[in-house]
């Protein structure tokens, strides 16, 4: 009963017997060194998702302040925005001051999706724009259609606060904590674009402020995650994507 209260409430189900219950811990201090070591590849991995060009050492080379030539600036953008928001992540989880708010929520997309979505910064309907609703296709599955965009964000701000009250008193693992909460984000559709990449980054912010390794997608499982997104999608069950995750996690 308590189970179905919470699936209810996130908007999908999942089978919580087989969620890792042995993440490795380390001190913040550890996962936050890893987590700037690999800063390169976590922003490429995360770009490569998104279908942007730019090659690993290309990432490596804009990252350390160097212009590339043979881009558009909109894929520079993206990448320069992922690196961005991957460093204000770092710093506030170093500083212990990462928490999972709306308002730092919508901090992270309105870095990450910076001059790329209709609007960023918010949640949708919050601003100018409050007739448009994005959906997400899934090929020949059809499109994905989320709550509809309504002025004020009424609904997506009673689902958000609803979720993340359910994920803090219900969810003590904080590995199942942070990838269900990516699971929700992605689901849900806060924004116009970049739900998915905002998503992730606050999921690794949840595990990396409990001490766990933050989570990237390689670029070469680039299309298993999204089969496996399509299958989420349409079936709303978690079970699958969040297996995914935890092979994932660093051994």
């Amino acid at each position: 009963m308590e189970d179905e209260k919470l699936f209810e409430a996130i908007g999908f189900s999942w089978d919580r017997s087989v969620v890792l219950a042995n993440v490795p811990v380390y001190p913040v201090e550890r996962v936050c060194f890893r987590f700037k070591q690999m800063l390169a590849e976590y922003v490429w991995d995360a770009s490569m998702l998104e279908g942007n060009p730019f090659t690993y050492p290309q990432v490596q080379t804009l990252l350390e302040g160097i212009t590339v030539g043979g881009h558009k600036l909109s894929d520079q953008e993206q990448v320069l925005n992922l690196a961005e928001s991957s460093k204000l992540l770092l710093d506030m989880v170093k500083a212990g001051t990462f928490s999972l708010s709306k308002p730092l929520f919508c901090k992270f997309q309105g870095i990450i999706a910076r001059d790329e979505a209709l609007e960023w910064g918010h949640f949708r309907g919050e601003g100018d724009e409050k007739g448009y609703t994005p959906e997400v296709a899934l090929g020949e599955h059809g499109r994905y259609k989320p709550l509809p965009t309504v002025a004020g964000a009424p609904e997506l701000k009673k689902t958000f606060y609803r979720a993340v009250r359910m994920l803090k008193n219900r969810v003590t693992n904080p590995f199942e904590r942070g990838v269900v909460f990516f699971l929700h984000g992605a689901l849900q559709q806060y924004f116009f674009d970049g739900n998915k990449r905002t998503s992730r980054a606050v999921m690794n912010g949840i595990l990396m402020s409990s001490g766990i390794d933050s989570i990237s997608i390689p670029a070469a499982r680039r299309q298993e995650f999204n089969e496996k997104m399509v299958r989420f999608y349409l079936g709303r069950e978690g079970t699958e994507m969040i297996a995914f995750l935890g092979e994932l996690l660093p051994r």
